[in-house]
């Protein structure tokens, strides 16, 4: 499928939007100031993201939290980091140092937490600026090599439409880099798309 720059631009300004929210509230959780920022949107296959990813984020597992949607469209969501990232992350939010990639319970508990605020600013600002009424499960953290992340090792040969935002989070100076994913199911990006036409 191929975006018009008008739906492309439309699909990045919601998410921009509520990665901004997001921000706001990690950055009112703790003393250093997060800037979330998502240069990019692209629309891929599944086949493709596992490519993308692999080369952005490199080959190693991925620490991802996972979050359901359905209502007006459905789907799955996922906030992806390098364990590395996640790691040096939750140190900053945890206020320890990263002494290793490993999380324990209370670190994956906070990594988590973010990523539900991430992924609820961005889906909460779709529902409210397109209207659309979505539910949504509780988040889960997995950490898996990509081509066995959960969505994509039961949707790789199916024909859903996968949103990649390539999210850039600076803490302090600090890169971390991750992914905000976006599995629509069959039909579900053509009524996000039917949905964005009738408000503009």
């Amino acid at each position: 499928m191929e975006l018009t720059a008008d739906q492309l631009d439309a699909l990045k300004e919601l998410i921009n939007v509520g990665v901004g929210q997001a921000a706001g509230m990690l950055n009112e959780m703790i003393e250093f100031r997060i800037r979330l920022q998502v240069p990019i949107v692209r629309l891929l296959t599944p086949l493709e993201l596992q490519t993308e990813l692999s080369g952005r984020l490199g080959p190693d597992q991925l620490a991802s939290v996972q979050l359901a949607f359905s209502g007006s469209f459905g789907g799955t969501a996922q906030l992806v980091f390098p364990t590395e990232s996640a790691a040096n992350l939750v140190a900053i939010l945890t206020g320890e140092e990263p002494e290793s990639p490993d999380l324990d319970s209370l670190k994956i508990g906070t990594l988590t937490e973010v990523g539900n605020i991430v992924i609820n600013g961005v889906m909460g600002c779709i529902s409210n600026m397109l209207t659309q009424p979505l539910h949504y499960s509780v988040p889960v953290y997995l950490e898996e090599d990509i081509k066995h992340l959960a969505s994509l090792k039961e949707e790789v040969n199916s024909n859903i439409t996968v949103l990649l935002a390539q999210a850039s989070f600076d803490v302090e100076e600090l890169q971390i880099t991750g992914d905000i994913v976006l599995f629509f199911g069959v039909g579900s990006f053509d009524a996000l798309l039917d949905a964005i036409a009738t408000v503009e």
